[in-house]
């Protein structure tokens, strides 16, 4: 059954890119012209997106024949076929793009996903994703962060407290904000910048706490410190360089906003042939 969200989502790049029709494969290819297409990787990446191929021959309709050869979170290499597609040449033609645009964009997210995750590996800390996502393709892009190894932190808003700098000036203080949160019911994660609110957050139970643009050594002599009492992300600025140096400190997480905001889209290519 399809992701009514992600149909939405291809349903609207769909629109976007054909508008009143393709005119190119309409003046070019006579109407009946079968043909097969195959989907390549060109350069070595981790696969995401394939949930979305089915999604884009389904709305395009004709009945083209679609087989997907490789999973989301498989390494593949220059060359290895992904997928397969037959049916009407203008119908293959006219998906060409936004398909490739979906695999390209999220094979991105995954593979840059799973080069923080390999950096941190036997560390015992992982890796967070974030909301620094584009705007409409949050839920695609976070399947394939988790594709890459990455672990999704909260989808939106609305499913975790994360209590910020903001949070707590609007609230009037760490223990107003921590103690206002308590009756949600959801997970609570708090931000704390100083020695001072650290302590406090720790008095008033908080059992999640977010160390933000820290160096290593300043997060090792704070979760020194914290001692186990509670679980501790690191974020802010966390690149592929220092990562492993972040997860060393004994911090249960790392967040990095660059593998949705900054991950640059894979090479993958569609080669079309008659039947």
């Amino acid at each position: 059954m399809l992701d009514s969200r992600i149909v939405d989502v291809v349903r609207r790049a769909l629109d976007e890119d054909l508008g009143s029709g393709d005119v190119t494969s309409r003046a070019c290819i006579p109407e009946t012209t079968q043909a097969r297409g195959v989907f390549l990787a060109r350069e070595e990446l981790v696969l995401a997106g394939t949930a979305v191929l089915p999604v884009v021959y389904e709305l395009a309709g004709d009945g083209a024949r679609l087989e997907i050869l490789r999973q989301d979170g498989d390494r593949v290499g220059d060359g290895d076929v992904i997928a397969r597609v037959e049916g009407n040449a203008r119908r293959l033609l006219e998906c060409e793009r936004v398909a490739l645009n979906f695999l390209q964009r999220l094979s991105g997210v995954a593979t840059l996903a799973r080069r923080f995750a390999d950096a941190v590996e036997g560390t015992g800390c992982r890796v967070l994703d974030t909301r620094k996502t584009t705007p409409g393709l949050r839920l695609l892009e976070k399947m394939a962060a988790r594709s890459g190894g990455a672990v999704n932190h909260r989808m939106g808003l609305y499913d975790a407290i994360l209590i910020k700098n903001n949070h707590i000036a609007a609230a009037g203080g760490v223990d107003q904000a921590l103690q206002a949160a308590q009756s949600s019911g959801l997970p609570i994660e708090i931000e704390v910048r100083t020695q001072k609110e650290l302590e406090e957050a720790l008095r008033c139970g908080a059992t999640h706490l977010l160390l933000d643009n820290l160096t290593p050594d300043e997060a090792r002599r704070q979760i020194a410190w914290i001692a186990g009492r509670a679980k501790v992300e690191i974020s802010g600025g966390i690149t592929l360089d220092t990562v492993r140096a972040f997860a060393e400190t004994g911090a249960d997480f790392v967040s990095a906003g660059a593998i949705t905001h900054s991950a640059r889209a894979m090479d993958l290519s569609f080669r079309l042939e008659l039947l």
